[in-house]
């Protein structure tokens, strides 16, 4: 079985990698094999490869420059979905789509699920809802997985973000009132190596294809996620500057950005955890293994 993924370099295709090579034969792409900006390029390298699963990962991330660049993220997140789609379904391939907790406007009190209305409040949002629905549109042999705050041992992330700074900084100051789960790129990865395997299994029997969310279990805010970081790190023995007290809580109306981000990023798992007979374990467990694979390679 032939398997394209897309976006090997980010943190989870970088996972992914690893994850579906027992599945079959996985030909992995970046931007530089195919600009997925453009429809030309997407369309050519389908025809090469002719894959029975195509796993899209890659996407346009930089949450603030796609206030000032939404053409590009609109490109990529928005309408080259539905392009992958429209291939997909001409070979009867699965789709495996990955989406985001920033569909959703943050106003909820509790977990959002998949029945939950999206209202992205950012231009990175609002692309990344346009490429869930291009793919609806475009086959319904897909799987597309909403996930949030992403760490893994490649590329950059939080948590990597304040390791450097604990080792440069005696104070930080960390937003508080943003909540969610972080979680492993490593689960994600582990995760669609299962359901795609689940797939083949499956052969011509139904399968529940749909949206469903996928996160760690548990949630905190970054600010608590930081302390948690540090703590974790001086417990390993590192040599840090900060100390987990010395991290101050922060509102987000202290810390602008470019683009407003969800209060609210906390994702309900039921209906995956139901459907699919899995457990995800807590935020904290996958952080852990990050940090200690980061050490294990310094």
């Amino acid at each position: 079985m032939k398997i394209l993924l897309t976006g090997k370099n980010g943190q989870v295709g970088f996972e992914l990698q690893r994850a579906l090579a027992p599945l079959g034969e996985v030909c992995a792409v970046d931007q530089e094999d195919c600009d997925l900006a453009k429809e030309s390029s997407i369309r050519e390298l389908l025809r090469q490869v002719q894959p029975a699963v195509i796993v899209n990962p890659a996407a346009y991330t930089a949450v603030d420059r796609a206030e000032s660049e939404s053409d590009v993220a609109h490109a990529v997140n928005a309408v080259a979905p539905g392009v992958l789609g429209e291939e997909a379904d001409k070979r009867g391939a699965l789709i495996v789509h990955y989406s985001t907790d920033y569909v959703f406007d943050g106003e909820k009190q509790g977990f959002y699920t998949e029945e939950d209305e999206p209202r992205p409040i950012n231009s990175y949002g609002r692309s990344k809802r346009e490429g869930e629905l291009a793919l609806q549109r475009a086959t319904a042999r897909h799987l597309i997985l909403r996930t949030s705050w992403v760490v893994g041992a490649h590329g950059a992330n939080f948590a990597k973000t304040i390791l450097r700074l604990a080792a440069e900084r005696h104070q930080l100051k960390v937003v508080a009132d943003q909540w969610g789960a972080p979680t492993s790129a490593a689960l994600v990865a582990d995760i669609t190596a299962h359901l795609v395997r689940e797939w083949q299994w499956r052969g011509h029997r139904p399968f529940p294809y749909g949206v469903y969310h996928v996160t760690a279990g548990g949630e905190t805010n970054w600010c608590d996620y930081a302390r948690f970081v540090v703590t974790e790190a001086l417990a390993a023995g590192k040599s840090l500057k900060l100390s987990p007290d010395a991290v101050e809580a922060i509102s987000s109306s202290d810390y602008p950005t470019a683009a407003k981000r969800p209060a609210n990023s906390r994702l309900d798992t039921s209906k995956f955890r139901g459907t699919f007979h899995l457990s995800l374990p807590d935020w904290r467990d996958g952080v852990r293994h990050v940090l200690r694979r980061l050490w294990d390679h310094s």
